[in-house]
C-alpha cells in the first residue's frame, strides 16, 4: 500500500510545484529588483527585459523593466503588436531634470520616426513631453502602460497624467525605444538580449 502511495504523492507534489517553476524570475539591476511577472488590466505580463541609462558615461540616470503579455526579442513585433505592454523606470539621480527629460524624449521621437509622422502627431508628442514636468530624484518612477482599445497611459512620479489613444502615436512611442536609431544598449536590454 505504501509503495503505491509514493508515486501518487510525487505526482501531486510535481503538479503543485509547477506554478513556482513556470513563473518568470525576478531581476535585479543596479540594486533595484523588478518582479518576473506583474498583473495589468487583468493580464499577466512577463518581464521581457531590463536596461539602465547612463549619461556622460558615468551618471546612472535610471533602471527600467519592460513587460509584455507575450515576451519577444523581435522589436517590430513589440512596436506593432496589440497586447498589454508596460514600462517601469526607476530613477537613480537628481540630475534628470524635467527639461532634460523632455528634450531627450522629443529628440529620440524625432530620430526614430519620419518627419511626416512627427508633423502629424506633434501635438500628442508635446502633450506627452509636457507630462514630464517635474525633476526626477532617486526612487522616483515613471510608468507607461499600453492597453489595446484604450491607449497609452503615462504615470509620472506616482500620478496618472493622461492617456493618448491614437494607435499610430503608440507605435511611434515604441519606435522611439525599439526603432533602429534608438539607444542601442537600452534597446538590447529591454529586448532581453544578454
Amino acid at each position: 500500500m505504501k509503495r503505491n502511495a509514493l508515486p501518487a504523492i510525487l505526482a501531486l507534489l510535481a503538479i503543485v510545484s509547477l506554478p513556482v517553476f513556470a513563473r518568470a524570475a525576478d531581476k535585479e539591476i543596479l540594486g533595484v529588483t523588478f518582479p518576473g511577472e506583474i498583473t495589468v488590466a487583468g493580464k499577466t505580463l512577463t518581464l521581457n527585459g531590463v536596461a539602465y541609462r547612463k549619461a556622460l558615461g558615468f551618471i546612472k540616470v535610471y533602471v527600467g523593466a519592460f513587460y509584455l503579455e507575450k515576451p519577444t526579442r523581435n522589436p517590430q513585433e513589440i512596436i506593432e503588436s496589440e497586447q498589454v505592454k508596460h514600462f517601469h523606470l526607476h530613477y537613480l539621480t537628481e540630475q534628470a531634470t524635467a527639461k532634460k527629460l523632455q528634450e531627450g524624449f522629443i529628440e529620440l521621437m524625432e530620430k526614430n520616426n519620419s518627419p511626416e509622422q512627427i508633423a502629424a502627431h506633434k501635438a500628442q508628442m508635446l502633450q506627452h513631453a509636457g507630462w514630464m514636468d517635474k525633476d526626477m530624484a532617486p526612487g522616483k518612477t515613471s510608468k507607461t502602460t499600453y492597453i489595446p482599445g484604450q491607449g497609452l497611459t503615462v504615470e509620472y512620479q506616482g500620478e496618472t497624467r493622461g492617456t493618448i489613444a491614437d494607435p499610430e502615436y503608440v507605435r511611434m512611442y515604441y519606435r522611439y525605444i525599439f526603432g533602429e536609431k534608438a539607444d542601442a544598449d537600452i534597446r538590447k536590454g529591454f529586448l532581453g538580449v544578454e
